[in-house]
């Protein structure tokens, strides 16, 4: 995998796009200046990487969209050290992002071709510390809760329990939420009391959110 002066090139485009969508986290900006993305695709579709547009990967799956890897990612206010479980792995660049900004960062695929090629490729591109699981995303992860921040990257009809519950108090949820085409992308902040608040960010399309494991 090289990356040439050009791939940086687009890089510094697309975040240049990026700050005019109203994105002003210079952290996220510098993630996606830094990580070289079209090593998350085929390489026949690499300048693919460098458009602000979602792009099908394996397992009928896609890579989102920078803007919304972005924007889900400034929603999650994400700090140094802050326990991170990421719903639905794909590519595993969203996850590398969060790792990036200096989260520790869980990540949960329910594809198992797709979690055996990303794990290792994230080994292979300096993002081992990148913790993947191969699993159900509506039970998480028992085993690592609780946790400071959750990121849905799948479109839910309805936030799973288990997740509530393996949130810590304080801590923040981002989901897009609704069935059909279209979906709400939503911050849930669980308070201290257990209680839950809701703030709603506008209208996104995301692939759906389903039970169980794929072998």
């Amino acid at each position: 995998m090289q990356d040439t002066h050009r791939n940086k090139g687009l890089r510094q485009k697309l975040v240049n796009e990026l700050r005019a969508k109203g994105i002003t986290d210079e952290q996220i900006l510098n993630a996606f200046r830094d990580i070289p993305r079209h090593y998350f695709l085929d390489k026949t579709f690499a300048d693919w990487a460098y458009k602000d547009v979602a792009f099908p990967i394996d397992a009928d799956q896609t890579i989102s969209q920078p803007y919304t890897v972005a924007i889900q990612t400034a929603l999650l206010q994400v700090k140094k050290k802050d326990k991170i479980l990421e719903i639905g792995t794909g590519s595993g660049f969203q996850a590398c992002v969060l790792a990036y900004l200096g989260a520790k960062v869980y990540t949960i695929e329910r594809q198992k071709k797709l979690f055996d090629k990303t794990e290792k490729f994230l080994h292979e591109i300096g993002f081992g510390s990148v913790r993947t699981l191969y699993g159900d995303g509506y039970e998480g992860s028992p085993r690592f809760a609780p946790f400071d921040k959750i990121l849905l990257t799948a479109a839910a009809d309805q936030i799973p329990d288990k997740l509530i519950q393996q949130l810590k108090p304080g801590g923040i949820l981002v989901v897009p939420l609704g069935g059909g085409d279209v979906q709400k992308m939503l911050r849930i902040t669980k308070k201290e009391d257990g209680t839950l608040s809701s703030e709603s960010f506008g209208n996104y399309s995301f692939v759906p959110f389903l039970r169980g494991v794929q072998g």
